[in-house]
């Protein structure tokens, strides 16, 4: 019975998830715990936890990438801006988010930060057609100052010849 129980919450798992994570939710809820499907379960919260890791990883080199656009595109700082910090609050509202909901990331996000800092670099250059030269090797802030929603590289201001 406990082999037909497995085969069969196999089967569902591969033929319907949602109708598997469904009854796996009614299963934990009714407290029958014989007749979970534990494999799957354990992959499918170890897959979560990698997404959570992933997501902030993410966000992190979009966010890196669009301060080192503000910072080195200077022919099209002028035109992008406004958009470019736009998106550069938007990507640190979602990580805070995502470490306030995720509080035990937080060291994870500084073992991995030079990573995603190059990684950022090469998409910057990528989308701006400028060559990896351009953009600094070395990490532009401290991941304090990146995730500070008040900071912003310093670059040239050919506009009012002063600092926004």
């Amino acid at each position: 019975m406990v082999e037909q129980i497995e085969s069969t919450s196999q089967t569902l798992y591969n033929q319907d998830y949602y109708l598997w994570l469904r009854t796996t939710i009614n299963q934990l809820r009714a407290k029958q715990f014989s007749a979970v499907d534990l494999d799957n379960l354990l992959e499918e919260l170890e897959t979560m936890g990698r997404r959570e890791k992933r997501t902030i990883e993410n966000l992190l080199i979009k966010l890196l990438e669009h301060l080192l656009k503000l910072k080195c595109w200077d022919q099209e700082r002028e035109r992008n801006q406004g958009h470019w910090k736009g998106e550069i609050r938007t990507f640190r509202r979602e990580i805070k988010k995502a470490l306030k909901d995720n509080p035990s990331l937080k060291p994870d996000i500084l073992e991995i930060f030079d990573e995603c800092y190059q990684d950022a670099r090469k998409e910057a250059s990528d989308r701006s057609q400028l060559t990896i030269d351009i953009f600094p090797l070395i990490p532009i802030g401290s991941l304090e100052q990146i995730l500070d929603e008040n900071w912003f590289p310093e670059y040239n201001h050919n506009h009012h010849g002063k600092p926004d």
